[in-house]
């Protein structure tokens, strides 16, 4: 029995980091996984995390019973004010929000809704992606295939060529987007850009998908919820997957949702009762506590304003850290072209270097980037940028 089973050649990512977490080097850096890490190395337990923890420990303890299949009630309602802003509550009532396992989850739970009632349809993802966004959608079923994103010189979104992909696309075609930060490049759409991808879905009938992992930490959380706000008022349907694990540094609770705008309330309800059955034959009900600590502090005001705060400060010190890399390695190298590091956004960078020269810098450097090229900007601090600044430097 199970002959035919193959071997898992495992994550590209998670596999990294057992690997460097098996290297002897003490001066090695990780660079790979989208961690946020403080100054000090460490992925923080925000200060608004334990407020809202203790808030809930002072709560008379109820027993620990399910979650409905959609979620905690209040977590839902708090996140899609969260994500679409102060909408009408016509608009509101027409956009379905689930709590999910994670973005991962989200994305999953979509996939599989998607593929019931679009069976033919097939996904199309940027070139380049998150590598799980092809595991996930072909997993679930889908023939998956990949849009043009950068140009050229690796430095701009190859805009044109990209929603000339589109206009060839038959209607109900999928079309996976990234809403701000952009996995792996940091090189976002502007908001005409992004005007202009929803009028071209609605006239060819697309499905855009969103995937929202990084709120707050490219250009502040407004600002970055441009694409979620600009799709529910374009007048189409998509959906929307988002987390909650890097911008409240609750990775292991696996905090997220999904969201689904809709044509119409009575559509939307309908979705709604389709998305719990989803959910039901999937993992049946999300877990409580990362829920309830996120409903809390998005439901006070109080902490909410806390909570933005620590977020900019996250995001100001990626921003250090860009700036600080940027001049190391022209320090070193004034010839090499680094302007990435000042153009791009969020916790990535794309450095362009090819994957023979990412293996080398970790086997002589001892810094751990994936093979793509991509730098988490968040694992750099004063302690261990001379060193990755001084392997850049000699590529």
């Amino acid at each position: 029995m199970f002959e035919q089973v193959e071997a898992y050649p495992g994550d590209p990512i998670l596999s990294l980091m057992d690997d460097f977490h098996s290297d002897k080097r003490a001066e090695k850096v990780n660079l790979s996984i989208g961690f946020y890490y403080d100054e000090a190395g460490l992925v923080p337990v925000l200060d608004t995390v334990k407020a809202a923890k203790s808030k809930l420990d002072a709560v008379n303890p109820s027993a620990n019973l399910y979650l409905p299949m959609d979620g905690h009630p209040a977590f839902r309602k708090a996140v899609q004010q969260y994500l679409f802003g102060e909408a009408d509550p016509q608009a509101a009532n027409r956009i379905v929000t689930l709590q999910s396992v994670g973005g991962s989850g989200a994305l999953r739970v979509g996939a599989d809704f998607l593929k019931r009632y679009y069976p033919e349809s097939q996904v199309w993802v940027s070139d380049p992606t998150w590598d799980n966004h092809l595991a996930i959608f072909s997993g679930a079923g889908f023939s998956v295939n990949r849009y043009p994103y950068l140009d050229e010189t690796g430095s701009h979104v190859a805009f044109e060529r990209m929603l000339a992909c589109f206009d060839q696309l038959p209607a109900h075609t999928i079309v996976l987007l990234h809403a701000c930060c952009h996995n792996p490049t940091g090189i976002d759409l502007t908001p005409a850009q992004w005007d202009s991808v929803f009028e071209l879905c609605r006239q060819r009938s697309l499905i855009p998908f969103l995937d929202a992992a990084y709120l707050g930490m490219g250009d502040g959380v407004d600002e970055d919820a441009y694409a979620i706000r600009a799709l529910a008022k374009a007048g189409i349907t998509g959906l929307v997957a988002n987390s909650f694990s890097k911008v409240f540094s609750l990775y292991g609770e696996r905090v997220g949702s999904l969201s689904v705008v809709c044509k119409s309330e009575a559509i939307a309800e309908r979705v709604s009762g389709q998305l719990k059955g989803t959910v039901r034959t999937n993992y049946s009900n999300p877990p409580r506590h990362g829920a309830e600590l996120v409903a809390t502090i998005l439901n006070d005001d109080e902490l909410r304003e806390e909570w933005r705060a620590e977020l900019e400060g996250m995001r100001n010190r990626m921003i250090q850290m860009r700036n600080a890399l940027y001049a190391k390695v022209k320090e070193i190298n004034p010839e090499l072209n680094v302007e990435y590091l000042l153009q791009q956004k969020g916790m990535f960078s794309y450095t362009g270097l090819t994957a023979e020269a990412v293996d080398n810098i970790r086997e002589q450097h001892a810094v751990y980037l994936i093979r793509s090229g991509r730098i988490c900007i968040a694992g750099l601090n004063e302690s261990n940028l001379n060193a990755v600044a001084n392997a850049l430097a000699k590529y």
